[in-house]
């Protein structure tokens, strides 16, 4: 008996997770270290702004297909 085959019934589920939540604390690390006060021009801000949002949602996504949906 595995404990992570008696878990999830996917090896690669654990993988999804990891990757999903890593992505999710990355993005918010981006946003919360304001790049709006290093970046040289707004244009630059936002553009970070958008892909740490970006980031946020398709972790979020990951996170969502590797736990709710079913093989």
């Amino acid at each position: 008996m595995n404990a992570l085959q008696d878990t999830f019934d996917s090896p690669l589920k654990p993988l999804g997770a990891a990757v999903g939540a890593f992505l999710v604390l990355a993005a918010l690390g981006t946003i919360i270290g304001a790049p709006w006060a290093t970046a040289q021009t707004l244009l630059v801000a936002i553009v970070q702004i958008v892909g740490a949002l970006l980031m946020a949602g398709i972790g979020a996504g990951i996170l969502y297909v590797s736990f709710a949906v079913e093989e």
